[in-house]
């Protein structure tokens, strides 16, 4: 089965945007963990990043139209994006919610709220990169 992994603003800079919160893998080491972790559990996996809303959107329409499942991290889009939330509403194929920290755990009060969530199959987040293995195998049980 295929999957795509698909992270929004800023996860480009992994490893090197506050580390602190977001470890030091960066998003070539993660797309690397990806393919690894899907493979094992029989999952060919394509891990895409943008900056720009659009193309996500444009991402997630193609993954409705092709019944493809998707793990999402969509950053800061996830919080007050409704192009988001109407585009994961039209996946037709599992979606799995997946955040590196705990937005809901942050202490800026617009993390709080996922227009993601609402559509998730479920959501992992506070694992760390790690999470990202955890969504995978959600993906795969749910088929």
């Amino acid at each position: 089965m295929r999957v795509w992994v698909l992270n929004g603003p800023n996860l480009g800079r992994l490893g090197r945007r506050q580390p602190e919160i977001y470890g030091t893998t960066t998003h070539d080491e993660l797309a690397e963990l990806c393919g690894r972790w899907g493979h094992e559990l029989g999952l060919e996996v394509e891990t895409r990043q943008t900056n720009h809303e659009g193309e996500m959107l444009d991402w997630l329409n193609e993954a409705a139209d092709l019944s493809v499942p998707v793990v999402l991290n969509a950053a800061a889009w996830t919080h007050y994006s409704l192009a988001l939330y109407d585009a994961c509403a039209q996946l037709t194929g599992p979606l799995v919610e997946v955040h590196i920290s705990d937005p809901k755990q942050r202490p800026e009060e617009f993390r709080h709220t996922s227009h993601v969530e609402p559509h998730a199959l479920a959501t992992v987040a506070g694992q760390g990169i790690d999470g990202y293995r955890q969504a995978l195998e959600i993906v795969s049980r749910s088929s």
